[in-house]
């Protein structure tokens, strides 16, 4: 039985969507990306800056250095290498190209303007309000949602545009992931053309091996993927999730190398892709099977993360370490059964891992849930598994699935306001 045609459109534009490049950790360039909009609508250098915030977006901005600012961490050093450096054309590289001589005006501009951060009560859980002024002028810029929807845009008090007013004829509506499930994600892996998808994967490739390597050869962050092969060895198990913990420690640190991310995140896409790629250099698949097992890991991990939302108490590793051990079943020939195992066993495992903010400690997470997506497919190998009515565990992938998005959406939602209030001293 072929895929339908629309599904099939629908699951090539969702990879397109999903799997695009990014510089620096997500949130602060998100903030980056607002802060050099605003500039731009306001025509001017702003001599002042109120940065209004989700508690999420604090959360994942405190800890995390923002790339090319000489070691620049937190929310005014985002807005500030926006401001001063950005380029808004380019979105979540806004400020790929900043220059040595815009780094050092950047600590200049932070030392002698008023930057005013406050939380941002009512919103989304992704939600920027940033205002900028020059003299008599202001403007405003929400970005809402995802990382890079501009939600309004106004200039001295004028309206200049606002999303539900739009006309909508600017952007394409999202590719629909309610279509998504394991069951036709498999299929669709294995039907589709590879040239309807091999440019996107390719960068994925290219670009996450690239700085899980330089995670591995270089002193970056708390160096989780060399402590692990020093300690435990270099077998493909270890290299699989030192090297994906390597390229969050590189990124995390404010390494200038890109990523192509996934689900709206630097880390969860390094995640669906390296360990899927050691694997098969080491099982020596064919460049179209990794191809078919990175469709699949992508698409997993996308198909959870909807149900959860792009920021959440709930750690987005987790479901791209689910995800790639789904990539790396399919790499040692499993199909839907053995698949839907691995996600639910895995899941069963490390459901419970809480998002704290992005920092060091990401690397760390995201190799313990890329063991639990390999611990999954070699439970299901050894014919053990978890069963329906174990914890979280329901009968049927899709109900387990459901489950785990019921957590991070809404059960979830009072530990991260607490999470939040232990990480902003608000007692």
């Amino acid at each position: 039985m072929v895929l339908a045609e629309n599904v099939y459109h629908t699951f090539v534009q969702i990879l397109k969507e999903e799997l695009v490049p990014a510089f620096g950790c997500t949130e602060p360039i998100a903030i980056a990306y607002c802060a050099a909009k605003a500039r731009e609508v306001l025509g001017a250098v702003p001599e002042r800056v109120e940065i209004q915030a989700s508690g999420n977006i604090i959360k994942n901005v405190k800890s995390v250095i923002v790339p090319n600012t000489d070691g620049l961490k937190g929310i005014p050093a985002a807005a500030a290498a926006g401001i001063v450096g950005g380029c808004a054309e380019k979105k979540l590289e806004v400020i790929s190209a900043v220059t040595d001589e815009q780094k050092h005006r950047m600590r200049e501009y932070l030392e002698k303007t008023p930057f005013d951060v406050k939380p941002l009560a009512d919103g989304d859980k992704l939600d920027i309000l940033i205002t900028v002024y020059a003299g008599e002028h202001q403007a405003k810029v929400r970005i809402s949602r995802t990382h890079c929807n501009i939600a309004m845009i106004s200039k001295d008090g004028e309206i200049i545009y606002r999303e539900e007013a739009a006309a909508c004829q600017e952007e394409m509506p999202k590719a629909d992931r309610s279509l998504l499930s394991v069951k036709n994600i498999i299929q669709f892996a294995q039907e589709v053309n590879l040239e309807d998808v091999r440019e996107v994967l390719d960068r994925q490739i290219s670009y996450n091996y690239r700085i899980a390597r330089e995670g591995m050869e270089h002193d970056w962050g708390a160096n989780i993927g060399s402590i692990l092969v020093k300690t435990y060895g270099d077998d493909v198990k270890i290299m699989s999730k030192a090297m994906a913990a390597a390229g969050s420690d590189a990124r995390m640190s404010g390494c200038e190398l890109p990523v192509v991310i996934n689900s709206g995140s630097g880390n969860q896409g390094i995640t669906v892709s390296v360990p899927v790629i050691v694997y098969s250099e080491y099982l020596k698949s064919s460049r179209e099977e990794l191809y078919r097992a990175l469709v699949i890991s992508n698409l997993i991990a996308v198909h959870i993360k909807h149900g959860i939302g792009p920021l959440s108490a709930f750690c987005g590793a987790v479901s791209a370490g689910c995800a790639a051990g789904c990539g790396i079943a399919y790499l040692y020939g499993g199909r839907e059964e053995e698949i839907a195992h691995t996600l639910v066993n895995s899941l069963a495992t490390v459901s419970g891992i809480f998002c704290d903010g992005a920092k060091a400690s990401c690397a760390a997470k995201i190799a313990a849930s890329v063991e639990a997506g390999i611990l999954g497919y070699f439970m299901y190998v050894n014919g053990q598994q978890f069963y329906a009515e174990d914890g979280i565990v329901s009968k049927g992938v899709e109900n387990t699935i459901r489950n785990v998005c019921r957590l991070g959406a809404k059960a979830m939602n009072e530990t991260d306001e607490e999470i939040i209030r232990i990480m902003t001293h608000c007692d």
